[in-house]
C-alpha cells in the first residue's frame, strides 16, 4: 500500500445519473437513473483498492468515473491533490495520460482493422510522444508479448495475448492511477492466473495505482490492499482485504462472500502457474 501522505486519488460524495435508455420515450429524452449515491473513497498511492459488488451495483460507473470517463452529477473528484470532477475537457487533457483503463473485453475494445503496434501505439501519438516504437516495443516486453506479434491483428492472438495488449496500451504512457475492469472475467483459469501475475508484477515494478474491479473475490483477495463494496449505487463498506474477508460487517458484504466459492489462497498456487 501507498504512502500515508495525500491520497493519489479521492471521491467525496460522487453521486451518477446516467440515461435509461430502455425507457426513452420517442423524441423525447430519456429519463435517468440514479447509478452511484454519494460514494466516498480514497486510493493511495501504490494501493490496489478491489471494488466488488453484484450486478448493477456500480461499479463498473464508479470506475470510470474516477477517470472522469463520466461525469459526476454531485460531489468532489480529486486526483493528486487537483479536483478534476468539473474541470472542462481542454484542462483535463493534461491528466489523461495520467489516467488509464483496461477494458473486460479485450475483443471489443481493440480496434479490429489496426494492428497490435498501431492500437498501442494510437494513444501514445494522441499525447504527442515522439518514441512511439522504443515506447511500443518496452511495453509489450513488459507485459510478456515478443515483439513479432505487433504485426498481428487482434482476432489473431489469444484471448490472454489480447488482454496483454490492453494492458501493454494503458501502460505506454507511464500512468500512475489504472481502472481494470473484469480484466479476468472470460478467461480460462490458467489464463487468469498469468494474467493476476502479471498486473501484481506491474504494480510493483511501475509503482502504480490501481482500482481493481472483479466479481471474483478470489483473485481479489489474492491481489487487493484494501476492498470496497457497493449496493444499488452506494459504499456499504469499505476495509483492508483480510478484514473483508474474515471479519465482515456489512449483510451485503456476507452475501457476497457466501454466494462465491473462495479457495484458500495459501492453498492456490497461483504463481506455479
Amino acid at each position: 500500500m501507498g504512502d500515508s501522505g495525500r491520497p493519489l486519488v479521492e471521491a467525496r460524495g460522487i453521486s451518477v445519473s446516467l440515461p435509461d435508455l430502455a425507457r426513452k420515450p420517442f423524441l423525447r429524452a430519456a429519463p435517468r437513473i440514479q447509478v452511484l449515491s454519494q460514494v466516498s473513497v480514497k486510493i493511495d498511492r501504490g494501493e490496489v483498492l478491489g471494488i466488488v459488488g453484484g450486478s448493477g451495483s456500480g461499479k463498473t460507473t464508479l470506475g470510470r468515473t474516477l477517470l472522469r470517463l463520466l461525469d459526476p452529477q454531485a460531489g468532489e473528484l480529486y486526483f493528486d491533490g487537483m479536483e478534476i470532477g468539473r474541470l472542462p475537457d481542454d484542462s483535463l487533457r493534461p491528466f489523461r495520460r495520467r489516467l488509464q483503463m483496461i477494458f473486460q473485453d479485450p475483443m471489443s475494445s481493440l480496434n479490429p482493422r489496426r494492428k497490435v503496434f498501431g492500437i498501442i501505439a494510437g494513444p501514445l501519438r494522441l499525447h504527442g510522444f515522439s518514441d512511439v516504437r522504443d515506447r511500443v516495443a518496452k511495453a509489450m516486453s513488459q507485459v510478456g508479448l515478443p515483439y513479432r506479434l505487433s504485426h498481428r491483428y487482434p482476432h489473431e492472438l489469444s484471448g490472454g495475448q489480447r488482454q496483454r495488449v490492453g494492458i501493454a496500451r494503458a501502460i505506454a504512457l507511464d500512468p500512475e492511477f489504472i481502472v481494470a475492469d473484469e480484466i479476468v472475467s472470460g478467461l480460462d483459469v490458467l489464463t487468469q492466473a498469468q494474467v493476476v501475475n502479471l498486473l501484481e508484477d506491474l504494480v510493483a515494478k511501475l509503482e502504480l495505482t490501481v482500482a481493481f474491479i472483479s466479481h471474483d473475490l478470489s483473485v481479489v483477495r489474492r491481489l487487493c490492499d484494501r476492498v470496497l463494496v457497493l449496493s444499488n449505487g452506494e459504499a456499504v463498506e469499505i476495509a483492508p482485504t483480510r478484514d473483508i474477508f474474515e471479519r465482515p460487517s456489512h449483510s451485503i458484504t456476507r452475501e457476497l462472500l457466501d454466494a462465491i466459492p473462495l479457495p484458500d489462497p495459501e492453498q492456490e498456487n497461483w504463481k506455479s502457474l
